[in-house]
Formats: C-alpha cells, structure tokens, sequence
C-alpha cells in the first residue's frame, strides 16, 4: 500500500488508538498509520480465540505502545481514550458459529463493550473521531445483488445481530452526542496476517493453511457466489474515513474487485498456490442453518462520497496471501 500525500498530512504527528490492533486488519492499519508518522496506541486482550498476534507487529514494536487490555474493562477505557484524536475500533468476536454456541460472550464483546466504550467517548473524549468496523452479515440472507446500503437488515445469526447493535450505537452517539462516528461494513477481508489456525475469522485463512501443510480442502456446497476485499484496500477505506467530513454519521458497504464461486475460488487458490485439492461436501445442519447463500457488496456509495475503489484481485490477493504464510505460517498455528 502506498498511501496518498493527504493521508501523511492528516496523521502525521497525530495520536491514534485502534481497539483489536493485534489482529489482522487492526495490525495492518497499525503498520500503515506509524509509516505516515502517527503516534499509535494499540488495545488488544490477546484472548487466543479472537485473532491477535504480537507476530502481526513485529518491526515496528517500538515505534507504538501496546496495551494488554480489553474492551470489556469499563475501568480501563478512560485513560486510553484520553487525548486520542482518532479511534479505529476494531475489537470484536468475529466467528459466526461461536456466536450461536457461547451467545452471551458475543453479546459482551460485540454489543455491551461498543456502548462502554462509546459512553467513555462522550464523557471523556467526545470530538474522537471513531471508524467502527462492521459486517456484511447483518444483512443476512440477499433480497438481491448486489447488496447496497438500502438492502433490509436481517442478521441470521447472534454475530450479526449484535454487530448491527454496535452499529447502532455508533451512529446513535454520532447523531445525538456529536460523537464523530463512521461504520464500515466489511466483506470477507483476506491477506496477509489473518486468522489461518481455524475458521473463526475466515474460511479462506484455513483454506490456506491446508493447502500449505499439503491437506485437501472442503468446500461446502460451492455454488455461492462472494467477493473479497484485500487488507490493503480496506485499510485505505478506514483512513478515508477518518478523514472524510462527508463521512461523519453515515454506513459504507466495502466489496472487492469481482465475484466468485467457492468452487472458482478453490481452483484459484489451488492455481496460486501450485499445489493442493479439494473437494465438494454439503453443508454440516448447523452452519446451514446460518448460510447467507451468494452474497457480494454494492460498494457505489463509498465511492461516490470518499473516492473509495477496490484495486486488488482476488488473485493477486491470494497471491500476495499465500507469499506471506510460505515464511509465516508456523508462526500462526
């Protein structure tokens, strides 16, 4: 990624906290905001199961402060908040099948911390400037595509129903309590630092893996059709954001360049890997029962307003993705 002049002239020098910023995207943004000379604090629980790595950070360890803490900690939030200039609230129970099984942890971290969170932004920050990462999921099951901002809001599973709760309150405190607040709606982010030990995050870091460690992968029904975002090109979206006044209250879907198939997603993957199999398999009944069938995003109006454009293919997303875990991958098992 190569960030444009207007970005080093809004953050240079700026103090920026991103909640999650051991995870994948949270790192990347990280990475991406010391370059431009910001002044980066980043909160993150480490708790395994939800992404963080400090492998994520490497390199760049001394030039931000890293705080061990969680979202959850209602005590804690005031001193970080304090002085910040922009907020980057990544921070969240990403997996959808966790959500059904553990749903009052997902209600935790997912609805009641946002509401903490944003109460510590009124009290003691109220002109932060916050970007909330959110989900294509609370749209649930498409009426049509692609899916724009307009589309009706059906979460299918607990995830989605509480992420569209945090959106909410975002945009409540951003209405109500001049809270500058902007929601991004993300789809199927993909590169390099996601979750590959399992699927909590997605299902293409596991792809991954078992590619690299020389095991078949399954695809579960393979018909639908999605699209991917790359890291970088999400990371340019949530800078845009935070800088954009044309930004401030409003909800912005994020999509990728083109849709595929699992199935043709797979054979790509395979393709850029040069190596691996896989193989079609129906839907175990619980995670059916959540399916959201094809799904890919209307992402006009992020553009149109912000200038926003998806730049990478799926293809070159992949290839950048599996470069990385060919050096990296022991490191995130």
């Amino acid at each position: 990624m190569n960030p444009p002049p207007s970005f080093a002239k809004a953050f240079k020098g700026r103090r920026v906290l991103i909640t999650g910023g051991l995870g994948f995207i949270g790192s990347k943004l990280a990475r991406t905001l010391v370059s431009l000379g910001a002044k980066v604090t980043i909160l993150d629980s480490l708790i395994p199961e939800y992404g963080g790595n400090r492998r994520n950070v490497q390199g760049i360890e001394s030039k931000l402060v890293i705080n061990l803490s969680d979202v959850r900690d209602r005590h804690s939030l005031p001193e970080f908040l304090r002085g910040q200039h922009y907020l980057f609230n990544l921070a969240g129970q990403t997996s959808h099948m966790d959500s059904m099984t553990d749903p009052e942890t997902d209600l935790d971290i997912n609805c009641r911390a946002q509401l903490t969170l944003l109460e510590a932004c009124r009290k003691h920050n109220p002109r932060l400037r916050v970007v909330f990462a959110s989900t294509r999921q609370i749209y649930g099951r498409p009426d049509y595509l692609p899916v724009d901002e307009k589309h009706p809001l059906r979460p299918v599973d607990v995830n989605g129903i509480n992420k569209l709760a945090g959106e909410g309150y975002h945009l409540l405190y951003s209405h109500v309590h001049g809270v500058p607040s902007t929601v991004l709606r993300l789809t199927n982010t993909i590169g390099p630092r996601m979750r590959v030990k399992d699927a909590r995050q997605t299902f293409v870091g596991e792809w991954i893996r078992q590619i690299l460690q020389g095991r078949p992968i399954e695809v579960w029904g393979g018909g639908q059709l999605r699209d991917f975002t790359y890291v970088d090109d999400a990371v340019e979206a949530f800078l845009l954001a935070a800088i954009h006044p044309q930004a401030v209250g409003r909800v912005f879907n994020l999509g990728g360049v083109g849709q595929v198939s699992l199935r043709e997603l797979a054979e790509t993957l395979i393709g850029v890997a040069r190596r691996g199999s896989y193989c079609v398999k129906s839907f175990p009944v619980a995670r059916q029962k959540i399916d959201i069938g094809d799904y890919y995003s209307d992402c006009r109006l992020i553009g149109s307003v912000l200038g926003w454009q998806p730049r990478t293919t799926i293809r070159q997303a992949l290839a950048k993705t599996v470069a990385y875990y060919r050096k990296e991958l022991p490191h995130y098992l």
